[in-house]
């Protein structure tokens, strides 16, 4: 960060805010406009934006992302339209990950307990195999495990362990996630 006063000037340094600059336009031309099935083409746009993005990944137009350089996208997960990345801190989403459509991932918050209010950034993991469903909110600095299931409309604001199904508000786990005879963990 540049600057840990919020009142008196910007968290994000000059070059960081021009970059977002520059993003935003691509972001709106390139990005957006494009069709849903031109994954590699935006696939290839992220990667500019000195994205980390592994193979087969699934990126849809309508995914808001603040800052691409913070992305590290494991190999062929999905990220439906209208998922929120509010990358001001790191975000990395697993191999065969499924991000469903409005989950929001906000990487950033504020120290309320400080008069400057400044910012915080914490990263957020999600594991190989996750699925984060529907409008699903997920605070800076959680891992959710691998194979978990966070319920739609859920807010979590801890970890969640692997290979289990978690929802609510706050988010507990509830139960494991079992798989039918034709595929189960071990086989993934």
């Amino acid at each position: 960060m540049h600057n840990t006063n919020t009142i008196t000037g910007a968290s994000f340094s000059l070059k960081n805010r021009i970059g977002r600059g520059v993003w935003g336009i691509a972001y709106q031309i390139f990005f957006r406009l494009s069709p849903k099935p031109f994954h590699a083409w935006r696939a290839m746009i992220l990667r500019l934006f000195r994205a980390k993005v592994g193979a087969g990944v699934h990126v849809y137009p309508k995914v808001k992302i603040w800052a691409p350089w913070n992305l590290e996208l494991g190999n062929q997960c999905g990220i439906a339209n209208e998922v929120i990345l509010y990358s001001q801190g790191k975000i990395r989403i697993g191999d065969s990950a499924v991000i469903s459509q409005g989950a929001h991932l906000c990487a950033g918050t504020h120290d309320y307990t400080k008069s400057s209010f400044p910012l915080v950034t914490k990263p957020i993991k999600i594991g190989d195999h996750a699925w984060i469903a529907a409008e699903a909110f997920i605070h800076p600095g959680v891992t959710i495990g691998e194979g978990c299931v966070i319920g739609a409309r859920s807010v979590v604001t801890k970890d969640m362990p692997s290979w289990m199904v978690c929802t609510g508000h706050p988010c507990i786990p509830l139960k494991n996630r079992e798989f039918n005879s034709i595929l189960s963990p071990s086989s993934i």
